[in-house]
């Protein structure tokens, strides 16, 4: 991993104008072989990676983190595409029942202290889960917050790798990556949202110029905190 990290700079020069397909390919066989996972909501804009990665190989692990606090459209859209795709290896992985029981008996813990509830309910279970694997590979792209937009490719976040293959791309690429290779939509899409994730958290978009908008509405909030590289207990 020592001698990955200095070459980190090239590697980024290298995928910067690289397609995405390209990216994922070279770093699933030749960087991480069978040391590497994806990470997967099954939101909005989920297809287009898991589409990336299946013809690439579909038998490389996708981790689902099931928060309990999920749409029903969201985990039978899971189970579609799943099979649509022909994904081979999806794992769900979710929080630990003694921490919910210690922190969110009552299940209100997102409207005390969201930042808290992700903890518990996302970030907790995805470094358990990734504790295996040297890279994990994201759907995230510059253009979606402020605090994307200068993301790299490839980068280390002091407990692993990244990759984020979907980096460059615009809310136009992905759109039109749908529509040629005709991808399922996830169901909450034509109700007006973008950008899914749990029940509590996210409500339609009213400013379609923000697609994330829906999501901690009203908050300072924009990440789940599993992307704002904190060193795992």
């Amino acid at each position: 991993m020592a001698m990955l990290l200095d070459d980190l700079p090239a590697l980024n020069d290298r995928y910067e104008n690289a397609p995405a397909q390209e990216i994922i390919a070279h770093a699933a066989g030749d960087l991480f072989p069978r040391r590497i996972a994806v990470v997967s909501s099954f939101g909005a804009e989920s297809a287009v990676l898991l589409h990336l990665v299946a013809s690439v190989d579909p038998s490389l692990p996708v981790l689902f983190l099931d928060t309990l606090k999920l749409f029903g459209e969201t985990l039978r859209y899971r189970s579609r595409m799943q099979h649509f795709l022909g994904l081979e290896d999806v794992r769900v992985i979710g929080p630990r029942k003694r921490d919910l029981e210690a922190r969110d008996a009552d299940g209100t813990l997102s409207m005390r202290d969201p930042d808290a509830c992700c903890e518990i309910r996302k970030a907790e279970p995805l470094t358990r889960s990734l504790k295996g694997f040297d890279c994990w590979i994201t759907g995230r792209k510059r253009h979606q917050t402020t605090f994307r937009n200068a993301m790299p490719i490839l980068e280390h976040d002091g407990r692993s790798c990244k990759l984020n293959p979907l980096a460059r791309w615009s809310g136009a690429d992905v759109r039109g990556y749908f529509e040629q290779h005709k991808l399922p939509p996830h169901p909450l899409t034509k109700d007006g949202y973008h950008s899914i994730g749990c029940m509590p958290c996210t409500s339609r978009v009213v400013d379609e110029s923000d697609q994330r908008s829906g999501r901690w509405a009203g908050q300072a909030k924009t990440e789940c905190g599993i992307h704002l590289g904190k060193p795992s207990k």
